[in-house]
């Protein structure tokens, strides 16, 4: 008997992994033929005598704020799998005759550290930067979990707060909407002061910026292959019977917890009615896709490894030259993406084209004197669920109505946004809720086996022997003193960073510490 694992994203390997460092057995089971979930790379023929290119799927970004993601990649073997900036340093570039502007944070504890920046943000001008500042210092002081702030957007809350068009478009879209998938008037107001204050107003180094060296399929999908014993590719999980039974490609399989780790939609397909009685209104988290325009140029065109884009089509732009594979005598691999695409996500790749391109050459110029050796598009329909108003209220906690039955992914109620870190956070959650499963039901059998074998008063009963000196235990099951006290010492980030006090919050993920969350 092991737990079962259903679905192998990020959640699902982060559980996976969690519970196997416990001493616990694992079948993880996986649809399609690798895991990593909506992160994972593909090989594309290259044409004009370059190499193949290993494309990632989109591009995806980390925060140092990442704690957890840091840690399961540490447990992987790929922790050196991610560039981490010594300081957040971020070039704004523009596509007309203005000059690029830039955000780059001083040695100031948080949350005076981006303050010079903000001052002298040429894209704003004096009353603007002022008013942004103000509405920073009012933001910082919301509680991002109160139910109030789930029903406003974002942008409600700007205008009451004096933030005009261009204070919107060159400082609050510039990472909100890369945050969470939706612009400025569609995102939730307690979403977007999370963010907000865990990556800006936080931490001095908590933005500083991370992106991928090597390709998402080696960074998450084969190192977790590697990692983990109890892999099942192409499986389908077709049914969850009960908390405790599955239908695995036709068969009933068995298990002592089981954690239901995929997107939304597929999880209300699968748990039963009685697990999660609402399980109906996840609908009403839909999706949100995001766009990625890749172009192979035949010369070098960029010199930095990203830049933001504002007044532009293109939102961000990136130097995959080094991820994909290829030399510098190969030319440059850029790749720009963007976010809450619905415009595009439809759009022939000829007419994105024709509009990319220009615009690209608008914000970099040497992309004029280079020839275009190929150009692709990736899409991703389902990217994030919409982060809007009201999607708070709608995110299941990870425990469930049957015992032995949880929950995983980004969009389960982690407190964060639809993120890698999120989905990481919810597979530990998921994972610590069903160590402490597996726990009661241990102490519940020893107890019984106590009483029904020496009933005599004065004997030891079953809390005595769920204790040290208990003897045993099935095999997979970690002692109960590993799982006292608030916070499991499994999988701390092993990088030195400013200790968060102890909330005493016996549900946390395993690898955090205190009120990182």
């Amino acid at each position: 008997m092991s737990v079962a694992v259903v679905g192998g994203g990020l959640a699902g390997i982060a559980a996976a992994v969690a519970l196997q460092e416990s001493g616990i057995d694992v079948e993880l089971y996986e649809a399609r033929p690798r895991l990593g979930g909506a992160t994972h790379s593909f090989q594309r023929a290259s044409s004009g005598g370059c190499p193949d290119l290993t494309v990632d799927n989109g591009q995806h970004v980390m925060l140092r704020a990442f704690t957890a993601y840091r840690g399961l990649l540490d447990r992987l073997g790929t922790g050196d799998g991610i560039t981490i900036q010594d300081r957040f340093d971020l070039r704004i570039l523009t596509p007309d005759a203005r000059p690029d502007s830039k955000l780059r944070r001083t040695r100031l504890p948080g949350p005076l550290h981006l303050l010079p920046a903000l001052a002298t943000y040429s894209l704003l001008d004096p009353a603007e930067r002022l008013r942004a500042a103000s509405a920073s210092l009012a933001l910082g002081k919301l509680d991002p979990a109160d139910p109030e702030l789930d029903a406003v957007s974002l942008g409600e809350w700007l205008d009451r707060h004096g933030q005009n068009d261009r204070a919107r478009r060159y400082l609050w879209e510039l990472f909100v909407t890369a945050a969470l998938n939706c612009g400025v008037d569609e995102a939730s107001l307690g979403l977007s002061a999370m963010v907000i204050q865990k990556a800006l107003l936080g931490r001095a180094d908590a933005a500083d910026i991370g992106v991928p060296a090597i390709p998402l399929g080696e960074l998450h999908g084969r190192a977790a292959e590697k990692a983990l014993r109890g892999v099942h590719l192409k499986t389908k999980v077709e049914q969850v019977v009960s908390g405790t039974r599955l239908v695995v490609d036709g068969f009933p399989v068995d298990a002592e917890a089981v954690i239901v780790a995929v997107p939304h939609p597929a999880a209300a397909a699968l748990v039963p009615p009685q697990a999660c009685p609402d399980r109906e209104r996840w609908a009403g988290l839909a999706s949100s896709p995001i766009v990625d325009v890749h172009v192979l140029y035949d010369r070098p065109v960029f010199d930095r490894p990203f830049a933001a884009v504002v007044d532009s089509p293109v939102q961000w732009v990136f130097d995959r030259t080094r991820a994909a594979g290829l030399g510098q005598t190969h030319g440059q691999y850029i790749s720009s993406v963007v976010s809450a695409a619905g415009q595009w996500i439809d759009a022939p790749v000829a007419d994105i084209r024709e509009v990319f391109l220009p615009a690209l050459a608008e914000v970099m110029p040497r992309t004029r004197r280079a020839e275009v050796a190929e150009f692709f598009v990736t899409r991703e329909r389902h990217a994030t669920f919409r982060q809007a108003p009201g999607s708070a209220a709608l995110r299941p906690s990870a425990g469930t109505g049957v015992p032995g039955l949880f929950l995983a992914g980004a969009w389960t109620a982690t407190g964060w946004p639809d993120t890698m870190e999120g989905a990481v956070r919810s597979g530990l959650t998921a994972a610590a809720l069903c160590r402490r499963h597996l726990e009661d039901r241990e102490n519940r059998e020893n107890r019984e086996k106590a009483s029904s074998s020496d009933s005599r008063p004065g004997t030891l009963d079953g809390w005595r022997l769920a204790g040290p000196e208990q003897q045993g235990r099935p095999i997979g099951m970690t002692h109960p003193s590993r799982l006292a006290g608030p916070a499991p010492e499994l999988f701390r980030d092993s990088r030195p960073h400013p200790a968060a006090p102890d909330t005493g919050n016996r549900n946390q993920a395993p690898w955090q510490t205190g009120n990182d969350r």
